[in-house]
């Protein structure tokens, strides 16, 4: 399948990773609507910079809502669901809203593409299902462990479409991106948390727990993912992991950004920021062998380049940031 000419539908297309996806959708010549949480203002997230905005139809409803997400697919080939709870220490505080949002959202486009004959799907799920790695690099036959309230609502979506496409075969693929960074990404992520405290003058930046490793991917990999997972027709039944198969600890990533920044820290553990014991996710590291296999996508962004990329938007955004709070 191509999507030039697509009519596509992206969910949380006003956040981070979506915001990235509807550009390079706009770009491969696609027809594009932009999925957004209805609020009052009627802002639409990061949309609203776009210099493609006025290529872009943009729908606002609530991915909760059955009926609103009915009626943004109807006419539409191919959607991305991307809209979801994703900041893993508000899990902890509020687990019903994860499970609002990222199963019963996730319902709501499966049902909805079922009874519109939807062309294909793609579900969005995490790397956080897989908890802490059983063995390394992780594949996409590792067990699921649901070590926060955030990843069992996520292993729980994943779930539900898998049984979409087994009962009533639906076309549907399950991307599973590993740690995802880049210009845009909120506060609550580790990447902004550790740039944005550097920029502000700190010379000692305070973080939860440093052993833990992370494969980290930039933005426009993990879009480029997507992408060729959607126009991949083996892809369909399956779930393919997204990531670099390189693993850093935090404590290390601290290090890498001090020096592309030329400004040596300290680091102070904030007990708020550390994950109850047996909710921390210790090691991830990606096996993206299916990935290649199925659809030849390879990672273009090393770590060391991509980390540059984000630390000259941060530098020029830092306004938009609160590097002095705890974003949840």
């Amino acid at each position: 399948m191509r999507l030039s000419n697509k009519r596509l539908l992206v969910t949380g297309a006003g956040g981070f990773i979506g915001s990235h996806l509807v550009k390079k959708l706009v770009e491969t010549g696609a027809k594009v609507t932009a999925f957004v949480r209805y609020n009052s203002k009627n802002n639409w997230g990061w949309l609203e910079s776009s210099p493609y905005l006025e290529l872009i139809s943009v729908y606002t409803g609530d991915i909760r809502d059955y009926d609103s997400v009915k009626k943004a697919m109807q006419g539409i080939d191919v959607v991305f669901h991307l809209a979801a709870l994703i900041g893993i220490p508000y899990s902890y505080v509020s687990p019903l809203a994860y499970i609002k949002t990222n199963i019963e959202g996730t319902y709501n486009i499966l049902q909805a593409g079922k009874e519109l004959s939807i062309e294909r799907i793609i579900h969005t799920s995490t790397s956080e299902v897989y908890g802490t790695a059983r063995y390394v690099p992780i594949d996409e036959t590792h067990p699921l462990q649901p070590q926060s309230p955030y990843s069992a609502s996520k292993i729980s979506a994943d779930n539900l479409a898998f049984s979409y496409y087994n009962s009533l075969n639906l076309p549907v693929s399950i991307a599973r991106p590993f740690n995802t960074y880049g210009p845009r990404q909120s506060a609550r992520a580790i990447i902004p948390t550790i740039i944005t405290q550097i920029l502000s003058g700190r010379k000692t930046i305070t973080l939860g727990n440093l052993t833990p490793t992370r494969d980290f991917n930039y933005v426009q990999d993990t879009v480029n993912g997507f992408i060729k997972l959607a126009e991949c027709d083996e892809a369909v039944g399956k779930v393919v992991n997204i990531g670099s198969g390189r693993e850093v600890s935090i404590r290390d990533l601290v290090l890498m950004i001090s020096t592309i920044l030329n400004s040596p820290v300290e680091i102070e553990t904030d007990e708020e920021r550390v994950r109850p014991e047996n909710s921390e996710v210790e090691r991830l590291l990606c096996d993206n062998g299916e990935m290649k296999r199925l659809t030849g996508w390879r990672p273009e962004f090393t770590l060391e380049t991509g980390l540059t990329e984000t630390v000259k938007w941060l530098t020029n955004h830092l306004n938009l940031y609160k590097p002095e709070i705890y974003n949840v």
